[in-house]
């Protein structure tokens, strides 16, 4: 113990050159993958590279901030403990990630485009949870967003119409938040860019509410609030399972950093907050009433995301009803064990589906535990992330319909599971050897980090405790008993597209042809060379305005 801690207080001194290279690797990887004699090199590249941005955050939180005065803008990067444990889950993520790839599918890693947009997601993702200033945030979290694109491309068969959904979605988000960002600009003392002096003075600012709306909005669309949920169903099953696991598992949480770094949570914005909760709650239900109705198991985990990215914006509405920086520590708890459970399934699709006999007898089970954490099963993780929000939701209708959305969860992980199960194996005969260390260790890194960091910040005392014990297993209860009586009706219940809201406008209403007619003629307009240099000026002038703004 006294070694550990001595080792950490050691790293504090180099806090800011840990910061640095955690953003420097995946560059000087991106750069590597540039070379064809270094094809052969791409998936382990992919490994590596978020493995000094993990050490970080362990070892360098709460240390000084690395500052880049030298710029158009000064840069400014710190490592708070909210940042410090989305980023250790999301680069443990992305190392998962990056090793199945190698175990499983070497041939599509070695493709420079798919490493290329693996590495710039990478390097957004990282740069998020560390970014302290307008500018960096901005360009980190455009990062998260874009080149993920290439993730989607890359895989064959995949439908156009999946790639522009998402592209217009995240470019509909980035319009939001820079609108935001100009206006935090302006109001904060200054014209400071630093986060903390924007969003302190945004209690004064005659645009408060819209820039909070537009805040909402904008990093909603990142985390699949409704109605911008749309993009993740057909997202998540286009792609392949690793980019699947480290999209939904990593990258979404730059939604969430973002809304716990940019919402005052120190003044009460009941308004707002009602208005989050709702909103949130009613994607928590959604999102497992529209999975029941899936087939595809990656869709399922999708719309699994929809629910609980849902309740992590429900708690984060609540924080801001109340004026309460505990909901947001509490929301970023349940969005790192969300990570890790989230990324952990997707790869354990793989496993299984690979897997015959034995193999899968002994794998289903852990499969059937990492989907049940997500509903708050004792001693899982999420039984800990269960506990982290608690109070959040209190007593009254907020506390029990935080106990119908764990029901809910148990109807739809458990649903999964019997539909992974029914899935008849693939062509191969055993798992490609590599494949399930990975999908363990993410497996129990999703009980170990949510159970020490709570204990870290709040102790032991409530984890072990039989009322908790008790509040938590009634709901998986009820919800197992459910999943029991009706699953021949949920077998036979109608089957609503991945993507609802957009599928079905896509197949039936008239409006949608001319949208699509709209959509083919100003993606050929956007194809042109001089269009695309004139956006990216654009977005080089915006944010140049930014930067004087700031001096």
């Amino acid at each position: 113990m006294t070694s550990s801690i001595t080792l950490r207080l050691a790293t504090f001194a180099y806090g800011p050159e840990m910061m640095a290279l955690a953003l420097l690797t995946p560059l000087l990887c991106l750069g590597a993958c540039a070379a064809p004699r270094l094809a052969g090199a791409r998936p382990f590249l992919l490994a590596a590279a978020p493995v000094p941005a993990l050490l970080a955050a362990v070892l360098a939180a709460d240390s000084a901030p690395l500052i880049l005065d030298q710029m158009l803008f000064p840069a400014v990067f710190v490592l708070d403990p909210p940042g410090a444990l989305l980023l250790a889950t999301s680069a443990l993520m992305w190392i998962a990630a990056g090793l199945y790839a190698v175990a499983a599918m070497r041939d599509a890693a070695r493709k420079g485009w798919f490493a290329a947009s693996c590495l710039l997601t990478l390097l957004g993702n990282i740069g998020v949870f560390l970014a302290a200033d307008v500018v960096s945030f901005y360009l980190a979290f455009a990062l998260v967003s874009l080149p993920a694109y290439g993730l989607i491309v890359a895989q064959r068969g995949v439908s156009e119409d999946v790639g522009r959904l998402y592209v217009a979605v995240a470019l509909l988000g980035e319009a939001f938040l820079i609108a935001a960002f100009v206006a935090l600009a302006l109001g904060a003392p200054d014209h400071s860019l630093l986060i903390q002096d924007g969003v302190g003075a945004l209690a004064a600012s005659p645009w408060r509410d819209a820039v909070i709306g537009l805040l909402i909005a904008g990093f909603g669309a990142k985390i699949g609030v409704l109605p911008f949920h749309v993009w993740m169903p057909s997202t998540y099953r286009s792609v392949s399972l690793p980019a699947a696991a480290a999209l939904s598992g990593a990258a979404v949480n730059a939604g969430v950093i973002g809304l716990l770094r940019f919402l005052p949570f120190d003044v009460v914005f009941a308004g707002w907050g009602d208005a989050l909760f709702v909103v949130g709650m009613i994607g928590a239900f959604y999102g497992v009433a529209i999975g029941l109705t899936q087939r595809d198991s990656r869709a399922m985990l999708a719309y699994s995301s929809v629910s609980q990215m849902g309740l992590v914006a429900a708690v984060i509405g609540r924080g801001l009803t109340v004026g309460s920086a505990l909901s947001a520590q509490g929301a970023a708890l349940y969005a790192a064990h969300h990570g890790l459970a989230k990324g952990g399934l997707f790869l354990a699709i793989g496993v299984v589906l690979s897997a015959r006999g034995k193999r899968r007898a002994w794998a289903l089970p852990i499969v059937t535990l990492l989907a049940l954490s997500l509903a708050g099963l004792p001693p899982t993780g999420g039984a800990v992330a269960k506990l982290a929000i608690k109070d959040s939701f209190g007593g009254g209708i907020a506390g029990i319909l935080s106990l119908l959305s764990a029901v809910a969860s148990t109807l739809l992980m458990l649903t999964f599971v019997a539909r992974l199960r029914a899935t008849p194996p693939l062509e191969e005969k055993t798992v490609a050897p590599g494949v399930v260390a990975p999908w363990l260790l993410v497996a129990l890194a999703s009980v170990a980090i949510p159970t020490v960091y709570y204990a870290e910040t709040s102790g032991f005392a409530g984890v072990f405790d039989p009322t908790f014990f008790w509040n938590a297993l009634w709901p998986i209860a009820i919800g197992a008993l459910l999943a029991l009586i009706f699953r021949r009706a949920i077998d036979h219940a109608p089957h609503i597209p991945a993507g609802d809201m957009a599928a079905l406008l896509r197949r039936g209403a008239p409006l949608a042809a001319l949208t699509a007619r709209c959509a083919e003629r100003i993606d050929r307009v956007l194809r042109r060379w001089s269009v695309a240099a004139a956006m990216a000026l654009a977005i080089a002038v915006a944010l140049g305005a930014i930067g004087l703004i700031g001096r």
